[in-house]
């Protein structure tokens, strides 16, 4: 990178200086894609699981899309637990950030809470409460939620199930990226 803004703090910058800052942000944009599907190449590491991570989330994205999901939900399945890579203790709220722009507010929300709502499968064997997801009984993306994980994700650690490859995902992935992300402000 070539150019620098002229401030050393931002209350003193120009138009000029965030422009630049624009242009630059632009430019790492354009392939957002790509360094999204390089982090899904990060989880394909050893685990504990029969599978490695990648290798789940790409179970989850395939159970969805032969249930017949749209491609925005079929990537929110595949991308699920990428904050595993960044913060496997809220791996959740970090994967519905990545995505906010993105998405739909109901698989914001979905992606958001299913580590709660996974927990109904295992939070009991760590002395928790399995039932933790009841809290969210009367919203609207309860039911969706419970599918979500019931359907695809707490199945999706099985080594013989026939699992697509990320290479088919890879232009869902893309075409999610490719659009006008959301304003933050």
């Amino acid at each position: 990178m070539g150019s620098k803004v002229a401030f050393t703090a931002m209350e003193f910058g120009t138009q000029a200086d965030y422009d630049l800052l624009f242009a630059g942000e632009a430019e790492k944009a354009d392939d957002f894609a790509g360094r999204v599907l390089g982090w899904l190449r990060d989880m394909d590491t050893e685990s504990p699981y029969q599978v490695t991570r990648l290798e789940h989330s790409l179970q989850t994205a395939t159970r969805a899309e032969r249930d017949g999901a749209d491609e925005e939900t079929v990537v929110c399945a595949l991308l699920h637990d990428i904050g595993d890579i960044l913060a496997p203790a809220n791996h959740s709220q970090v994967a519905a950030a990545l995505l906010a722009p993105y998405v739909s507010e109901r698989n914001h929300w979905i992606i958001k809470h299913h580590g709660i709502f996974q927990g109904y499968y295992w939070f009991h064997f760590a002395g928790g409460d399995r039932h933790a997801r009841e809290r969210y009984r009367d919203h609207e993306y309860y039911q969706a939620c419970v599918d979500f994980c019931a359907h695809w994700d707490q199945p999706s650690f099985d080594p013989a199930y026939d699992t697509l490859p990320l290479e088919h995902f890879e232009p869902m992935v893309r075409r999610l990226f490719a659009k006008e992300p959301a304003p933050f402000f």
